[in-house]
């Protein structure tokens, strides 16, 4: 028993490690095209003050102003490590028609170590992407990150398919066990930090929300 447990981790491991590197190779496109598209921008702005069409220039220049704020694959919540590990799932998320929203403020050091922070948000919005994908309409994710008190709390809605069936604490995927084991792994360590974790499932919706101390 103990012996299939570690090649579940062991699996489940590995497919988190693809996953990342895809997810990172996925940035490394986004920020090439919005290098290519700058260029283009730079040549149009050239052409346009050239030409003494100035204030075209400058409607041109608040435009592109607009859409740099809603276009920037970089998420900055003021934990390096949580700014790396969202910033992959939801470039990913974009890339696959979902709509993102993200309100996060947290400090640099937290309980969690860097390791137990990837597993834990990593499953919860691979959990999250899953549900979008299989939803009808409208696909989205809102996350929200704050600091209540002397705790981090993780707040995230996300379109789902349909009201999901719970085992135990957890509700599980379509997908084979090893997703539902993750799900188990970040529960374990936000209990591990003296947290809870909870999940709502709804027709159309799901909820996820953690509190856990941000020191130890």
């Amino acid at each position: 028993m103990r012996k299939k447990t570690l090649l579940k981790i062991m699996e489940l491991q590995t497919q988190q490690s693809q996953r990342h590197l895809e997810e990172v190779r996925s940035i490394y496109r986004e920020m090439r095209g919005y290098r290519h598209d700058f260029h283009n921008h730079l040549q149009t702005l050239h052409g346009q003050i050239q030409a003494g069409e100035y204030e075209n220039a400058l409607s041109y220049i608040e435009e592109l102003d607009g859409r740099l704020h809603n276009i920037d694959p970089l998420v900055k919540t003021g934990n390096v490590s949580v700014d790396a590990i969202l910033s992959g799932k939801l470039s990913r998320a974009r890339q696959d028609g979902i709509q993102v929203s993200v309100k996060a403020n947290i400090p640099d050091k937290l309980a969690l170590s860097d390791a137990e922070l990837s597993i834990v948000l990593g499953n919860l919005l691979d959990n999250a992407l899953e549900a979008c994908m299989e939803a009808q309409g409208e696909r989205f994710i809102r996350l929200f990150m704050s600091i209540k008190g002397r705790m981090l709390y993780f707040s995230m809605l996300n379109s789902a398919a349909g009201k999901q069936k719970k085992y135990g604490s957890l509700f599980r995927t379509h997908k084979s066990g090893l997703h539902g084991f993750g799900l188990a792994r970040a529960e374990h360590i936000i209990s591990r930090h003296s947290g809870w974790i909870k999940y709502n499932s709804e027709d159309g919706a799901f909820t996820t929300e953690f509190l856990v101390p941000v020191s130890e």
